[in-house]
């Protein structure tokens, strides 16, 4: 109120002023608002340099965070790193077991293409990429471009890669990769996307080629892995034709069983040979037992067991196998000379069982022996003894002889 007053009091006073005062005046208020401005305008210039500075900074530290959170040490000791490339516009990530569409590119260090695939289909977490990408992928979103850079432990190791088609395209040993990733699409597959036989041979007949690749690199473990999961999709009767084959509303025609169950042996014997070389003989067993239960004359099951029982302790189990083998296959070398070692073996055991055996009689001998020469010693003793009393005896009586003689005469 009182602020009201005051000012009304001023533009009256003001009113009063007579017209060169009003001149003057208004001169000097132009003057004195344009200092303002001026000052107004100095102190907006310094305060939009400060505000670009600060708003730099924050760009730069927001610039900064938005490059670590796009960068990724999977496992913390940079030896596998994703950086993303190009975001998604969607929240959706694959799982263990998701069916996922790839495009990618592989690099050496020296910027060489090594590896390209495009709309290239896997299942997440069955080895069918190099394990560095078998782990980066569930870290994506649908639609994400990511460079990946992986150590040689999670690529293709101390063996490398060999391109028998281009050897150009060979991976050395020990090289880092570094991919470039594009993730198009991820699908969960339920039952109703494995019904018909073309799938099932599909997907058996890849898991059972990269298992076959991951034995032959000497990852028996992985290799395991995907022969079990080969048998997943071929036909499940274990190599026993009377059983049915339980999946409901499943349409497959005999041939067509037929055919998945002779991929399935394949498979059956594969894995065995797998476990062999890890020397999980019961399970190795139990493998081959599912191909002979079908398929008794089945050479390569019979070798297989006959390696098992070896393993086993048993020699002549696996030599009585490998001679049936060798009769059903007489070109295969391999056979032969492994039952060829398996005979000198048996003859190798059964010398040192005997000598074993010569050796046992040959101490309980001697125990034998040196348990019966007290004996002979207390026989010969008292041999001396009942000698010395006939001595003794006789003297006595000669003695007793003279005595009576002398004492008649």
């Amino acid at each position: 109120m009182d602020a009201e007053k005051s000012s009304n009091s001023s533009f009256e006073d003001l009113s009063n002023l007579n017209e060169a005062d009003k001149a003057d005046m208004k001169a000097a208020s132009e003057a004195l608002l344009d200092k303002e401005r001026q000052a107004a305008k100095t102190a907006a210039g310094g305060g939009n340099d400060k505000e670009e500075v600060a708003g730099g900074e924050e760009a730069n530290k927001a610039t900064e965070d938005a490059e670590e959170e796009d960068v990724c040490d999977v496992l913390g000791n940079g030896q596998l790193v994703k950086r993303v490339v190009k975001k998604s516009k969607v929240n959706k990530r694959p799982q263990r077991g998701d069916k996922v569409t790839l495009n990618f590119t592989g690099k050496l260090d020296d910027g060489k293409v090594v590896e390209k695939q495009e709309n290239f289909q896997v299942h997440v977490g069955d080895f069918e990429v190099i394990q560095g990408l078998d782990m980066v992928i569930p870290l994506m979103n649908v639609g994400e471009v990511a460079e990946v850079k992986v150590d040689p432990r999670f690529a293709y190791g101390s063996l490398g890669l060999k391109n028998d088609t281009d050897p150009e395209l060979s991976i050395p040993p020990e090289s880092k990769l570094t991919y470039e990733v594009h993730l198009v699409d991820t699908k969960y597959e339920d039952y109703s996307d494995l019904k018909s036989y073309d799938i099932r041979k599909k997907y058996g007949t890849r898991k059972k080629e990269r298992a076959n690749f991951w034995y032959n690199r000497s990852e028996y473990n992985t290799a395991i892995q995907l022969y079990r999961r080969a048998l997943e999709y071929l036909d499940n009767r274990d190599g026993d034709p009377e059983n049915e084959f339980d999946k409901e509303d499943i349409e497959l025609s005999n041939n067509e069983l037929q055919s998945l169950l002779d991929d399935r042996l394949i498979v059956y014997n594969n894995l065995a040979m797998a476990q062999i070389k890890i020397s999980a003989f019961d399970a190795a067993l139990q493998s081959v037992e599912h191909v002979l239960r079908c398929q008794p004359n089945n050479s390569k099951a019979l070798y297989r067991k006959g390696r098992i029982l070896e393993g086993k302790g048993d020699t002549k189990g696996a030599i009585s196998l490998l001679q049936k083998a060798a009769t059903l296959e007489p070109d295969n070398r391999t056979i032969q000379q492994d039952l060829a070692k398996l005979i000198i073996k048996a003859r190798r055991e059964e010398h040192n069982e005997k000598k074993m055996y010569q050796k046992m009689l040959g101490q309980a001998n001697k125990l034998e022996q040196k348990n019966k020469q007290p004996q002979k010693q207390q026989t010969v003793e008292s041999s001396k003894l009942k000698l010395l009393g006939y001595l003794m005896g006789s003297i006595l009586i000669g003695v007793a002889g003279v005595a009576m003689y002398r004492y008649k005469y």
